[in-house]
């Protein structure tokens, strides 16, 4: 998985393989409708006149505008990575098509991040402005490392769009919707990159106190860091609380690894917190909160993978399985239990880096993942036998130009996939819309565009997504910056009853 170019002094020092593309230019300003000035008026069904704005022969005028440098508006549809913008030319987003769309800046970009549940209630689509509570660690540039940090972030004021044909009656009753966005911010000092970074909640036996969140965060020091996070998030909702050092200390720091990584889950069916962390040499360690409340991590590595360790991914459904992506271009599944700490099964799943992975909580045969050479696709479980025989994508895409760097199931649509990549795009699929044989692979007269393909979101630099889990249709992720968003309820699947 590549990281950014670094910023330093000289500007060019990388961290990773990669180069940081020039920043995009980004109109956030709506386009307007434009008329046809040029528009034919017909005399007769024999003759037509063409009717320039001022009298003149449409050529005529033409020529003179472009001679005195009069800029062409091109109003078509863009696709990144198929057209190209040309100088004087700007991307500007339909903002008829998001029903809520906000960008929040943090002090550095964050390369990973994740959402908190809390306790606001779920199913929250209609509840504006809305509120939310995330996770993230910083990617400081070349030389100032110690100026990294892990954020714990509240999200406020997150309004819903403007539509431009409510009426002022409405607009009164919404004034409570129209709050700006708010970046309210906790922060643990780090000395290195993260990497990755997952949270975990412990349910509380006290059902008037909120579980005990907990974070794992990879760095590229090598260093897995857990954290109790609990009282950062309830500092947010109590004016004048002072964190104090002593809460800033990591629970725990696991130093089994020997290279850095980006591997980490933790295990859903494990309430107390069960870890597993992977690194660049291929290998995985497991680490377990004792009945005490400390941390033991089992020495013994999980080995099998001749390339770095990319993702990991706990069953949602077996408390002993897992599976691993691989630079090697495998996935791997593996049972805890298992005394020689090989894989049950390897399936060579890519020619190219695998990089990311996502186990279906619905539907638990389904497993999704994300490749270096920009093709993502879904497997069926069922079908990894083992052996000889190589199983093939029940699904696979090849919609985007540069690498998958996340992809996430849906939380309550099996559906239903989001999907990021290094071309600035993040895309949300609809695998329920099938494709007969004798139909055109083209949607919308748009060439290679797949029609399970729903949404198109344009994220610089775009490095995770999720949905949030609360909040039907909404998703989060970051890049350049974080990017909120949720398409207007057509696009996400959200029907009435």
């Amino acid at each position: 998985m590549s990281k950014r170019t670094a910023e330093g002094e000289d500007g060019d020092t990388p961290l990773k393989g990669g180069v940081r593309p020039e920043p995009m230019d980004i109109d956030d300003k709506e386009m307007g409708d434009f008329e046809d000035e040029f528009e034919d008026e017909f005399e007769s069904e024999d003759e037509i006149f063409e009717a320039g704005v001022d009298g003149r022969p449409d050529a005529e005028r033409e020529a003179e505008e472009q001679a005195a440098g009069a800029m062409d508006v091109d109003n078509g549809t863009f696709i990144v990575g198929r057209n190209k913008l040309e100088a004087g030319q700007h991307l500007a987003p339909d903002l008829g098509t998001y029903e809520m769309l906000h960008n929040l800046s943090t002090p550095w970009p964050c390369l990973s991040f994740d959402i908190i549940r809390d306790g606001l209630g779920d199913n929250r689509e209609k509840v504006y402005p809305a509120t939310m509570y995330t996770v993230a660690g910083t990617q400081a540039e070349s030389k100032r490392e110690k100026e990294n940090q892990l954020m714990i972030m509240k999200f406020s004021g997150l309004s819903r769009m403007q539509k431009d044909d409510e009426d002022s009656e409405s607009e009164d009753d919404d004034d409570d919707e129209d709050a700006d966005p708010i970046l309210e911010s906790k922060s643990i000092p780090l000395t290195s990159t993260t990497n990755r970074i997952r949270s975990h909640q412990i349910p509380s036996q006290d059902p008037s106190q909120p579980p005990t969140t907990l974070t794992a965060t990879m760095t590229e020091s090598t260093n897995v860091f857990i954290h109790d996070v609990t009282p950062h998030l309830a500092s947010f909702d109590n004016p004048g609380t002072i964190i104090t050092p002593q809460q800033n200390k990591p629970l725990s720091t696991i130093r089994a690894h020997k290279s850095e990584g980006y591997g980490i889950d933790w295990s859903p069916l494990v309430p107390g917190g069960k870890l597993l962390t992977g690194d660049n040499d291929g290998l995985i360690y497991v680490t377990t909160r004792t009945d005490g409340g400390g941390w033991v991590t089992d020495t013994r590595a999980f080995q099998g993978h001749t390339g770095s360790v990319e993702e990991i991914q706990w069953s949602p459904q077996e408390v002993s399985v897992f599976a691993s992506a691989s630079s090697d271009g495998t996935v791997r599944v593996w049972d805890v239990r298992s005394k020689s700490r090989k894989p049950a099964i390897t399936v060579q799943v890519s020619s190219t880096d695998v990089n990311v992975m996502s186990w279906s909580r619905l539907t638990t045969h389904l497993l999704a993942t994300g490749a270096d050479d920009g093709v993502w696709g879904v497997w069926d479980l069922r079908q990894w036998k083992g052996g000889a025989q190589k199983p093939s994508p029940i699904a696979s895409f090849n919609y985007h130009k540069e690498q998958i760097t996340s992809i996430e199931w849906h939380p309550t649509d099996d559906s239903m996939v989001a999907v990021a990549a290094g071309d600035h795009k993040v895309t949300l699929w609809d695998l329920s819309v099938e494709l007969d044989d004798e139909e055109s692979k083209d949607t919308a007269g748009v060439k290679d565009m797949p029609p399970q393909l729903l949404f198109e979101h344009i994220s610089e630099h775009a490095k995770e997504v999720h949905w949030h889990p609360q909040i039907p249709g909404t998703l989060v992720t970051t890049g350049q910056e974080f990017s909120v968003f949720r398409p207007i309820p057509v696009v996400y699947g959200i029907h009435p009853k």
